[in-house]
């Protein structure tokens, strides 16, 4: 059993390393071959064995151990490990499941051998990544996250508070106190169509030019640059804050976010996504209240 498990592990630090080896190099993409097909042909091979409890406690150690050099080596950040975890986890089990069934139905108490049982699932992995990724060439979805707040200040007041922020310090969203990244600043250089706009973060920036401006009703604004820690399936597009004036005087704030993702399957991570900017979104809302009611002396 002792040799079981450390052969369980090695496996999976094998298929695991390999795997984002390959991704990071771009040489496969972030899509259904690495988040599902990968886990469940380990979830298939360590459920192969008669002491296949021993193998799967393996893999979890083994996930965690990979995890972990991840985080510490700054290639992926907190969020992303959590949001990625259900959906690993799911394909583990549905691999093991599967295989548990075969062998059921079959009734066979033989035990292979876990390194040899591996090179073709292994095999298999390569070539559908190698098609997957061929026949998507690293396609990005471009995705736009819209949220609106109402302030009881004018238009050109909101406008002028928000355009250019010294400093932001509000009450952090539950994902920017795992590792989301936290916006420190933001600097405008000119107030004009061209001018640009940079925001700083913990660990990185972002450079936007205005392609749109009028005061109190329109900022708009293309990413043209941007480094964050890991995150290289993420791009950002463009910026919009949009100002519309009500009935009683106040101010209805539009913020617009359009970014490019390349994570599949769409249908789990799109909702994830979201999240996370609507989590940005709310720590620059919550910073902008309070600047204006400092401002206002309320």
């Amino acid at each position: 059993m002792k040799k079981e498990f450390v052969i369980s592990i090695i496996i999976s630090l094998t298929f695991l390393s390999l795997g984002f080896a390959l991704l990071h190099y771009e040489q496969i993409g972030y899509g259904l071959s690495f988040f599902v097909f990968l886990p469940f042909a380990l979830g298939y091979i360590l459920g192969k064995s008669t002491t296949k409890t021993i193998s799967l406690w393996g893999l979890i150690i083994s996930l965690a151990i990979f995890f972990i050099l991840l985080l510490a080596g700054g290639l992926e950040g907190m969020v992303c490990v959590l949001m990625a975890m259900p959906l690993i986890i799911i394909a583990i089990a549905l691999g093991a499941f599967v295989k548990s069934m075969i062998k059921k139905y079959r009734n066979s108490d033989k035990q292979d051998n876990l390194i040899k049982s591996s090179v073709l699932p292994f095999c298999l992995f390569l070539t559908f990544s190698f098609i997957e990724t061929e026949l998507t060439k690293h396609e990005q979805f471009v995705i736009e996250v819209k949220s609106e707040i109402i302030l009881p200040y004018s238009p050109l007041d909101v406008y002028e508070t928000i355009k250019s922020v010294d400093t932001l310090d509000a009450e952090k969203p539950f994902l920017m106190k795992l590792d989301l990244p936290i916006p420190q600043k933001c600097i405008l250089e000119e107030e004009k169509v061209g001018g640009l706009r940079t925001c700083y973060f913990e660990g990185g920036q972002i450079v936007e030019k205005i392609t749109e401006l009028e005061k109190g009703k329109i900022l708009k604004m293309d990413v043209i640059g941007y480094q964050l820690t890991g995150r290289k399936w993420l791009g950002f597009k463009e910026a919009i804050y949009l100002f519309d004036e009500l009935d009683n005087g106040g101010t209805k704030m539009t913020r617009i976010t359009t970014y490019t993702s390349e994570l599949n399957p769409r249908f789990y991570w799109r909702p994830l996504e979201k999240i996370g900017i609507e989590q940005e979104h709310e720590y620059v809302f919550s910073n902008l209240k309070k600047d204006l009611k400092n401002k206002h002396g309320g």
